[in-house]
């Protein structure tokens, strides 16, 4: 007979397993330190269509470790460190060749934020000081430099996100103490401010928790909004709620400075009558704690994610349990659909000094798995990246990570997370050499293919594996700007994929069509891969029109 205690002991044990899930063991991906030290933190950044990356942070926090070439300096009465200041706060890291340069932004670009353009141009908005109404405009060449449009902003735009529209505009909304949208490029009509008394309402007075806000073009042109615990479905044209979606269960903040992130799952079967889209919200911190944190109490990360149907009629959040609690952790699409869950911190908030315990495990989220199996923890980076830490998709299916300074100047020693000037990239196991047979390798179409909407188009590639061809797909992914914690724009679309027809040595094609309209894709640069067994290929550049 069984003693007693041991029968406890079991019961104990199985009600721990089944109150959280246990920590996956590591799965896979590898890291490497790209740059040593680029000269700036990578708060913010952007990939642009020549497979280079604009990075920047802010002009305000002193010098930077990177000058500005041929003895440039920058002249600013306005600026609160320094009036003249001969370095950079902005630079462009070329992926290729694994090489950076230093940018020359004139005015603050603290906490900005932006998109591209369909033309390829990243417009960036507002930030701090005299750059809270600034339009900066960078054009993807080897020389180029940003240019500022002064007053190009109605409102100051401090934490706001933007939007890429079907009609190509942006649609720029909220930031600090700005209950409103504006559009840009301006028009007639909408030269001013719209008012948005949804920023309003879920204001927390005196800690905000709204703040960049979560914003998703959906399937039927309106734009979900996502702010603090609770959603809306907005037409932005004519100023309505057209849906108000349910409070998320527990009604914890998840956004800034309650830092979660949240993505636009990938979109399927697009040439039906009906586009399911949905939501994934991650992370966060429970109500309460950034109020702790100013008493130096560092609350336990959440370690829950939502996810939503929100072309539902009734739609209802999912509750779901990561293996590692997370604030200020970034959420990457990877091409094959997948997400990754990576940087941030297991305790605190968002803000200066405010995080503690560095969460050096990504975790990918499979979203097509069964609820209970969609998690997977990766191998650790060594870097904790913090407060102001960004992650972006490559073309090559690596992600770039960077960044991290929780400080309000740049601080190197004495610190318990010193400045952040590496950039490291993150290889997915999709990368790994034992899969390289099974990897396709796109022939057709080049690199830079103007493609239509509605578009029939064959896409040639070779596998030196075994192909299975019913687990061909093809994805098109719209690169992000990402800032704390949020990548605006971030889109990823499944193509399908018609019969795959072999061509004979190691070589196939297949048929897809392209998004109908820009409601499903605004046009603009997308990355086009072909993914085979989960295993993307190296993507190419396709400008939809």
């Amino acid at each position: 007979m069984t003693p007693p205690n041991i029968i406890l002991s079991f019961l104990f044990c199985y009600l721990l397993l089944i109150a959280k899930p246990p920590l996956t063991g590591a799965a896979g991906g590898r890291w490497q330190v790209l740059q040593n030290n680029i000269g700036i933190t990578a708060m913010h950044m952007q990939l642009l269509n020549d497979d280079r990356v604009v990075i920047f942070d802010r002009t305000d926090f002193g010098k930077s470790n990177l000058s500005l070439p041929n003895g440039e300096c920058r002249s600013d009465p306005n600026d609160t460190v320094l009036k003249v200041d001969c370095t950079a706060h902005s630079a462009e890291y070329d992926v290729v060749t694994n090489t950076f340069r230093a940018l020359f932004v004139q005015t603050d670009v603290w906490c900005s934020s932006g998109a591209v353009m369909p033309d390829g141009r990243l417009i960036q908005t507002g930030g701090f000081n005299d750059g809270e109404r600034r339009v900066r405009i960078f054009k993807p060449c080897a020389t180029c430099d940003w240019q500022e449009v002064p007053n190009g902003l109605a409102a100051r735009r401090w934490y706001a996100t933007n939007h890429i529209l079907p009609d190509g505009r942006q649609i720029i909304i909220g930031g600090r103490k700005q209950f409103n949208y504006e559009y840009y490029p301006k028009s007639s009509g909408t030269t001013g401010t719209f008012n948005f008394p949804f920023l309003a309402q879920t204001n927390d007075a005196g800690i905000e928790n709204n703040l960049y806000p979560f914003v998703f073009l959906n399937v039927d042109g309106n734009l979900f909004v996502f702010a603090n615990n609770r959603a809306i479905l907005f037409d932005y044209k004519n100023n309505k709620i057209v849906k108000t979606y349910p409070q998320i269960p527990g009604g914890d903040p998840r956004c800034y400075p309650s830092t979660g992130s949240a993505v636009l799952l990938p979109l399927k079967n697009l040439q039906s009558q009906f586009v399911e889209a949905e939501v994934l919200v991650c992370g966060g911190a429970p109500k309460g704690s950034y109020a702790q944190v100013l008493k130096k109490n560092f609350v336990g990360a959440l370690d829950t994610c939502a996810r939503i149907k929100i072309t539902d009629s009734n739609p209802q959040w999912v509750m779901e349990t990561m293996p590692l609690a997370r604030v200020m952790g970034d959420m990457t699409l990877l091409p094959n659909g997948n997400v990754l869950i990576i940087n941030g911190a297991a305790s605190g908030t968002a803000g200066w000094e405010s995080g503690r315990n560095p969460v050096l495990n990504p975790v990918i989220y499979r979203p097509d798995n069964k609820l209970g199996s969609r998690f997977e923890t990766q191998n650790p980076t060594t870097i904790p990246r913090m407060y102001h830490s960004t992650a972006i998709l490559l073309r090559d299916g690596r992600v770039l990570v960077g960044g991290s300074n929780p400080h309000i100047g740049y601080s190197f020693t004495n610190v318990l997370f010193p400045t952040e000037l590496r950039l490291e990239a993150f290889s997915p196991a999709y990368l790994d050499a034992q899969v390289a047979n099974l990897r396709p390798k796109i022939v057709t179409p080049a690199s830079q293919t103007q493609i239509n909407y509605g578009q029939s188009l064959f896409v040639r590639f070779t596998v030196t594996g075994t192909l299975a061809p019913n687990l061909v797909s093809v994805t098109m992914v719209a690169p992000p700007l990402t800032t704390h914690s949020f990548s605006m724009n971030q889109r990823l679309l499944v193509l399908g994929a018609g019969k795959v027809t072999s061509l004979g040595k190691s070589t196939y094609q297949v048929q897809i069509t392209t998004p109908g309209s820009g409601i499903l894709a605004p046009s603009g640069f997308y990355l086009l891969f072909v993914v085979h067994q989960d295993i993307p290929s190296e993507g190419i550049w396709v400008q939809i029109k």
